[in-house]
């Protein structure tokens, strides 16, 4: 029997309730190209039959060779992940909220914000938040909030869609966003000197930046602090294994995309956003953060200490409302960094930054290709093209190599460059393969 939620008598209702003639009427704003063509759908089939079917569709697929970043990595994950990850006894369908049935759970995203401070070098961290650009939104509503100033001054090499996301989160609060166009790749330090205002709550900037250059911004701290402005950073973990840590540079609040830690690209998520501060700011940290305790009898224990989100406290003093942390998630970002270990770590950081500076040598020496900058990189880089790097970019994923991100759609006239990112994962007869094919391209 088909399930029909709506009688014809209760949409009636519905449409005359909010004065729309039709149903067609209703939807008549989408654009008819966004609109779902047929809701026709096949007949229902066998399990069997489903599975040859979708054997069929994946031996269709052809085996694509990454070098695209920009925010997601396609890095190993060691087998262990999965198998503790998927055990029943961290599957939930919420967050754990009562500590006398989840000390797993607690002690293990303790563990993880442990892991997250260090990582960091900050003091403090939550249980995790929704993504890398949220976090960075919620990062930018508490140097606001700790403020209580109105501006802020975001690096034009900050990731574009993060920067969107934090446009998005401030549009209704009459923020100011003052956005400083990055310089050759690099952080335009004059401009963001002057840019700072006795309004200014927070300078937000990324390391490695989008085009993938590494700054220390230690001297960028500093003038923040002296015009009594926030540092704000977006960090890549994974570098964070031979980059100096944001910790000590200076910065006042530490966010980053946890994906690389564990997670598969899945097609874009999910994956978990970690945030980091200092002690004397904790209170204005968004979501929840667990805290190690004793009982009444000195049994040691873990709980959720503090809870800012309206759902718990009174609404105006919530430091956010769509704070939710991605407990599994963030748990296989912790058993990752467990897994791989302090030298290991370094090890895979040391290992991406050599695949790469080979990749950088060799794609840079093909006639007509420079390099954006000769500022140290991490694992991505940015090359410019003789052509239009998204034409280029076309041809090689015919060639079965995805080369990079174009960064034509996200910078003004710069049309013909290309972040290239090398993970541990790709072998030199790769590499080789993308020089050989990008040469034969332009």
């Amino acid at each position: 029997m088909s399930y029909c939620p709506n009688t014809p008598e209760d949409i009636r209702e519905m449409l005359a309730a909010i004065g729309v003639a039709s149903v067609d009427a209703l939807f008549a704003p989408i654009p008819a190209g966004l609109r779902a063509r047929s809701f026709a759908l096949p007949d229902g089939t066998s399990e069997q039959e489903l599975l040859r079917q979708m054997k069929q569709l994946a031996g269709t697929d052809r085996p694509v060779t990454g070098f695209i970043g920009g925010g997601y990595y396609d890095h190993y994950i060691p087998a262990v992940v999965d198998h503790l990850s998927g055990r029943a006894e961290f599957y939930t369908a919420y967050t754990p909220y009562q500590p006398e049935c989840s000390q797993g759970t607690l002690q293990a995203l303790f563990e993880y914000q442990t892991a997250i401070c260090r990582l960091t070098g900050m003091e403090v961290s939550n249980a995790s938040l929704y993504d890398g650009g949220t976090a960075l939104a919620e990062a930018a509503m508490m140097a606001l909030r700790v403020t209580g100033r109105n501006r802020l001054v975001i690096d034009g090499s900050v990731n574009p869609f993060s920067r969107e996301i934090v446009r998005t989160y401030l549009t209704n609060l009459g923020v100011e966003i003052v956005e400083i166009p990055a310089r050759d790749g690099l952080a335009d330090r004059p401009a963001l000197t002057a840019a700072l205002t006795d309004l200014t709550a927070a300078v937000i900037l990324q390391n490695p930046n989008f085009f993938g250059s590494v700054e220390d911004l230690s001297d960028i701290a500093l003038t923040a602090h002296a015009n009594g402005a926030l540092l704000i950073a977006s960090v890549y973990p994974i570098s964070l294994g031979l980059v100096k840590s944001p910790g000590a540079m200076g910065a006042d609040i530490v966010v980053g995309d946890g994906q690389s830690l564990g997670n598969p690209l899945s097609f874009g998520g999910p994956s978990f956003g970690f945030i980091a501060t200092t002690k004397k700011y904790i209170r204005n940290l968004p979501g929840r953060i667990i805290g190690e305790t004793v009982d009444k009898s000195g049994r040691r224990g873990f709980v959720l200490t503090l809870q800012a989100r309206e759902q718990h406290i009174k609404r105006h003093k919530a430091t956010s409302n769509i704070c939710s942390n991605q407990s599994l998630c963030a748990l296989r970002g912790m058993i990752f960094l467990a897994s791989v270990g302090k030298e290991g770590l370094v090890d895979l950081a040391r290992l991406n930054r050599d695949k790469a500076e080979y990749a950088k040598g060799l794609l840079g020496s093909i006639k007509g290709v420079k390099l954006l900058n000769t500022a140290p990189t991490f694992n991505e880089f940015t090359i410019v093209l003789p052509k239009d790097a998204a034409e280029v970019a076309e041809r090689l994923l015919g060639k079965g190599v995805a080369a990079g991100v174009p960064l034509g759609a996200y910078y003004h006239g710069m049309d013909n460059c290309l972040v290239v990112t090398v993970t541990e994962k790709r072998t030199r007869d790769e590499i080789d393969a993308l020089a050989k094919e990008l040469e034969g391209a332009l």
